[in-house]
């Protein structure tokens, strides 16, 4: 018999030692997706109308089971819902769960659109979640778009050409840009003539039909997102 029990209890902490780290693992966050990659830096989560909003930063630190994030001090009286919320994490199907301390979401966001999450409450209506450049970028009026700006390429910061955006329509929804003299072949071999917005990005059209996309840093600095290329470049506010 001490045979047996001694054999029986080698196995179960055999099992148990196995065990271990599949628990771990099943309480240690998601680190590896894209979405959890993407998230990473500020962002702004407003009300569906935007008269409530409120700046979040999402950080790669664990904290426990979660990971950490800092919340404005503004937010507490802008939207006391999130008060309870001590970190986040991704969950099933990519949704980005801001977490309470008793291991309850308080908001669960899932991606509508590119870089654009949505989340609802009963009762309280939808929640939109954007980076807070990009969100700062939607409230920008044409009109704070016009005038010159500086095309910077590569990590040097040289300007390789100024650009003037104006207020003169060419075309639908879109307007016209000149470029000044001693622009170099990067920009005029592309031929820029006109510029409009789209969903929180500065588009740049050229003559013959083709795109630059750029998306803000801040309202003073956009980078291209499209096409992308093997050094960045960047519309600077003159």
């Amino acid at each position: 018999m001490p045979c047996r029990q001694s054999t029986l209890y080698a196995l179960l902490a055999l099992a148990a030692f196995a065990a271990a780290p599949q628990a771990s693992a099943q309480q240690r966050p998601i680190t590896s997706n894209e979405t959890f990659k993407a998230m990473i830096g500020k962002w702004e989560i407003s009300t569906a109308d935007r008269d409530r909003s409120c700046h979040l930063t999402f950080k790669a630190d664990p904290g426990g089971a979660l990971f950490k994030l800092d919340i404005d001090k503004a937010c507490a009286a802008q939207m006391p819902e999130l008060k309870e919320v001590i970190g986040w994490t991704i969950g099933g199907l990519d949704l980005v769960k801001l977490m309470d301390g008793k291991g309850k979401p308080v908001l669960e966001f899932s991606e509508v659109e590119s870089g654009i999450f949505e989340a609802q409450r009963p009762g309280e209506g939808i929640y939109i979640m954007q980076n807070a450049a990009s969100a700062a970028a939607v409230n920008i009026s044409l009109d704070q778009m016009a005038g010159d700006w500086s095309v910077v390429r590569g990590g040097s910061g040289k300007t390789v050409c100024i650009i003037t955006l104006t207020n003169a329509a060419a075309g639908d929804d879109a307007f016209a840009l000149r470029l000044k003299p001693g622009c170099e072949p990067f920009v005029t071999g592309f031929g820029p003539a006109a510029w409009y917005l789209d969903r929180g990005e500065l588009v740049l059209r050229s003559k013959a039909g083709r795109f630059w996309r750029f998306e803000a840093n801040d309202a003073s600095n956009w980078q291209r997102s499209i096409p992308e290329g093997r050094e960045p470049v960047n519309l600077v506010r003159q």
